[in-house]
């Protein structure tokens, strides 16, 4: 499967998230992501509207996340964040789901939520990508919360948050793509950290993978590829 660097540079969201980042680190890791042209960047909610300011007029898009990182939010919070998020100019929410309730076998209460917040992005023609975070789960509950998400119209399956013991791996990401239509997209989160392994996770059917090694994926693709 071949690729431009261009094809790398739009599957990342380039991740702004660990809670120490000052402003100042928040306004270069947009501009970095500018540079490159990436997808979105995903930042914190507090972060949000620095991010979308700093974005203006950019092809990069502004994400954030709902939920984050444990997914044991109240459904009306989670709700509440996504309207407040739309507010301040989201285009794309990444939700932690309810691990607590998925494990529990209360599948209806996963599926509702999910859809309460799909619905609110829907209507404000924002997407939804749900955070199974993998390393919770089995891979049973992985196949069920991949099917309760499409159920619930969610645009993407996410593997991780990044802050769990562990990230995207290639089996896991096989089992999501495997599970879900073709309506539905896979993203790989943690442990995307080199552009031989960008060309792995978009080889076995991700559209989108979450980075902080943005700049050295990127500059290895150029130094293969040439300039284009």
């Amino acid at each position: 499967m071949d690729y431009s660097c261009r094809d790398i540079a739009k599957m990342i969201d380039h991740s702004l998230l660990k809670p120490e980042l000052t402003e100042e680190d928040i306004i270069k890791g947009c501009e970095l992501a500018k540079k490159y042209d990436v997808a979105t960047v995903c930042c914190s909610p507090a972060a949000l509207p620095l991010v979308v300011k700093q974005l203006e007029g950019s092809d990069v898009k502004p994400s954030t996340v709902i939920g984050f990182p444990h997914g044991y939010n109240k459904t009306e919070t989670k709700v509440f964040e996504a309207e407040q998020a739309i507010k301040d100019g989201v285009v794309e929410l990444d939700m932690v789901l309810n691990i607590s309730k998925l494990k529990s076998g209360d599948y209806n209460y996963v599926r509702n939520e999910i859809k309460a917040v799909v619905d609110v992005a829907h209507a404000n023609n924002a997407f939804v990508k749900v955070i199974l975070e993998n390393f919770y789960l089995t891979d049973e509950e992985k196949e069920i919360a991949c099917k309760l998400c499409e159920e619930a119209g969610a645009d993407w399956v996410k593997t991780s948050t990044g802050f769990a013991g562990g990230g995207a791996t290639i089996e896991d990401l096989k089992l999501m793509r495997k599970t879900v239509s073709e309506k539905v997209q896979v993203k790989a989160a943690g442990g995307v950290r080199t552009l031989d392994k960008a060309i792995e996770v978009r080889q076995v059917g991700c559209s989108r993978f979450g980075a902080t090694a943005t700049e050295a994926i990127l500059e290895e693709c150029y130094k293969r590829k040439g300039k284009e």
